[in-house]
């Protein structure tokens, strides 16, 4: 039996656990996975409410293409992609501490922007998303996550990750293609997301820019995934070693049209 701690309130399903200080992965040793990307400050400003706003330097920790050294090949055949991201506590400025927003590019293996399936491991998250990156955003929605919860982010939206308790970290693993890409050319355009979240008493609200017309925000927690076949409680990681198929949805999302027709978070 492994004496391996995943330190985290949801187990990932594999031996992962986040470190603090600095703030990054260690790695099981029969788990694989590269070296930790920080994403800073100076990287995100540009779509900050204030872009003078102070605030931790090192924001977060990504390390794309992790899991079980038995998977890799399976993974790698279905062009999946299973990424972990640990986020510092604290503020910036009246910030949480927050990624900038991106929708995902046009994936070549599948002529498509794919979604994410995000899974929050430890702290708590609001996964925001809205449906454009144009001046009118659409539909926007704010979905507070908790450890064991899911939030699937559909192909092409604007989506971007917020640390909703500033007092620690946020650790979450996600399903994404294989060659996904990042756009951040229109939310950059905007100065940011259509709302910008701020902490005010001790709470998360939410501000509209001024740069987007339109886009009602709908606030809502986690919901279960039943009509996407996952099961509630189970690592998503784990749904994937029982059954390889499971999230073939992420690596191409033109395989079921009718999980994207009417889409609700």
């Amino acid at each position: 039996m492994s004496s391996f701690e995943n330190n985290v309130a949801f187990a990932p399903g594999f031996e992962i656990a986040p470190t603090k200080n600095p703030i990054g992965f260690v790695y099981g040793e029969d788990v694989f996975g590269p070296e930790v990307e920080i994403r800073r400050l100076d990287d995100i400003r540009e779509s900050l409410s204030d872009p003078n706003s102070q605030g931790p330097d090192e924001l977060y920790a990504i390390a794309m293409d992790v899991g079980d050294k038995a998977d890799r090949e399976e993974i790698a055949n279905r062009n999946l992609l299973f990424g972990v991201v640990t986020y510092a506590a604290g503020m910036i400025g009246r910030e949480p501490v927050r990624s900038q927003g991106h929708k995902h590019a046009i994936s070549a293996s599948c002529g498509a922007s794919t979604p994410e399936v995000y899974e929050i491991w430890d702290g708590e998250a609001v996964i925001y998303m809205q449906e454009s990156g144009s001046d009118n955003p659409g539909k926007c929605y704010a979905i507070y996550a908790r450890p064991g919860d899911v939030v699937i982010v559909p192909p092409g939206y604007v989506h971007a990750t917020v640390n909703a308790d500033v007092n620690r970290n946020l650790t979450f693993g996600a399903w994404c293609v294989r060659d996904y890409g990042f756009d951040y050319e229109t939310v950059r355009n905007h100065g940011g997301i259509a709302y910008y979240p701020f902490v005010e008493d001790g709470s998360l609200k939410w501000s509209p820019n001024p740069a987007y017309s339109g886009g009602k925000l709908i606030i809502k927690n986690a919901r279960t995934w039943e009509d996407f076949s996952l099961e509630a409680g189970v690592p998503v990681y784990t749904q994937f070693q029982k059954d390889k198929e499971r999230f073939m949805f992420v690596a191409d999302p033109a395989r079921c049209p009718e999980l994207w027709k009417n889409f609700e978070p």
